[in-house]
């Protein structure tokens, strides 16, 4: 997995679920809050951590916002500075700015100020979240218990007019089909003859580990 420079605005629960997920995971982490005491609790699990007002756009600058490929803006309850710092980051060009929505109408303001992805987290969505962003051929997951998922996977291309047989999942990489979604419609326990067309999800069940494998080749 290519190592990826994520930064992490607001260290509260959401937060700092994402950050520590990421962390784990291998990536470089920036975490950024207002309050001095969780920066402190977040060293442990983050790459490097600031006390800092993202409202600002020399603060921003000045922690090289712009070389992360993708910025979390988790704050808390504080509206205003969430939707200000998502305003900030967008004029200063970071490409991938996830922002955290307090409700509907939070949630709309956020997406006309340029966020890329917003998120209405349930509790401990945290981890979802970050596990979307080392896996971003995966767009839907059920959590079967701490070992196993069943995950929606969008093909790569070059498995594209193969059928199951050939492409041979279980075998190779011990995850096993359990259906196919193409264009809304569902095939449910597709036989091996079943050919995979481009733009086809793919429902597979396994280990999250061999799913993490699966669901990162190109």
């Amino acid at each position: 997995m290519v190592n990826q420079q994520y930064a992490v605005i607001g260290l509260g629960r959401f937060g700092t679920s994402v950050a520590r997920r990421l962390h784990e995971a291998g990536h470089d982490i920036l975490g950024i809050d207002v309050n001095e005491e969780r920066v402190e609790d977040a060293e442990l699990y983050v790459t490097h951590a600031v006390v800092a007002d993202t409202t600002e756009e020399k603060t921003l600058t000045a922690v090289g916002i712009r070389n992360f490929d993708c910025v979390i803006v988790a704050i808390g309850n504080d509206m205003q500075s969430s939707i200000l710092t998502v305003l900030l980051l967008k004029e200063l060009g970071v490409k991938k700015v996830i922002a955290k929505a307090l409700g509907k109408h939070h949630g709309q303001v956020l997406d006309k100020v340029g966020a890329d992805w917003i998120i209405y987290p349930e509790r401990d969505m945290g981890e979802r979240v970050a596990n979307q962003l080392l896996s971003p051929n995966v767009l839907n997951y059920i959590e079967l218990s701490k070992e196993y998922n069943i995950e929606e996977i969008l093909i790569p291309s070059r498995m594209a007019e193969k059928s199951l047989r050939e492409l041979d999942i279980r075998a190779k990489y011990n995850v096993s089909a359990i259906a196919i979604v193409r264009e809304g419609d569902i095939i449910i326990s597709p036989p091996p003859d079943q050919i995979i067309h481009k733009g086809d999800l793919l429902v597979v069940i396994g280990s999250r580990e061999d799913l993490a494998r699966f669901s990162n080749i190109e």
